[in-house]
């Protein structure tokens, strides 16, 4: 869930909006595993969409930057506990990309990722794919529990 969780400082924020937040994107994600992984077979995996907004702590965006942390998190730990089923579970971080959930997204922002990536421009959905694709095909076997950063080699520690 990201449309229309941002703007707000965190002494602002609606705490019904931050259990909305974690709601779908902390506890939905843990149900979805929960319900595919007896469904699973053996060399099967699951890739989990994180945000690359929790490495670096976009401001006025608590709740989705907390909400995605807990995916990174959480694939982790489930690696641990699927590896037993040698079901492999990674996760990806996409930067800002341009769809429709990040129409809200101030203009500024959005130039400030498209210009500051090493490969410029607005990063797609297609741009992401590949990646997802990637990790549940056979050629990433033996990777499990790691994150994938899809941003162009984006990095606003400082901002």
């Amino acid at each position: 869930m990201a449309t229309g969780v941002g703007g707000k400082n965190m002494i602002d924020y609606d705490p019904d909006l931050w259990d909305r937040v974690m709601t779908v994107n902390v506890k939905g994600t843990w149900l979805v595993t929960r319900a595919a992984v007896p469904l699973l077979r053996e060399g099967a995996a699951i890739v989990n969409v994180a945000s690359d907004t929790a490495l670096w702590g976009a401001p006025r965006l608590m709740a989705y930057v907390a909400s995605k942390g807990a995916v990174i998190a959480m694939t982790r730990s489930m690696a641990r506990e699927l590896g037993e089923k040698r079901i492999r579970i990674n996760a990806i971080a996409p930067g800002l990309t341009r769809v429709e959930a990040t129409e809200y997204v101030p203009a500024e922002r959005h130039q400030l990722y498209e210009n500051g990536r090493a490969l410029s421009g607005a990063q797609q959905p297609e741009d992401v794919t590949g990646s997802v694709v990637w990790l549940l095909s056979d050629l990433s076997r033996f990777i499990t529990g790691q994150l994938i950063r899809s941003t162009a080699v984006l990095s606003l520690t400082n901002k």
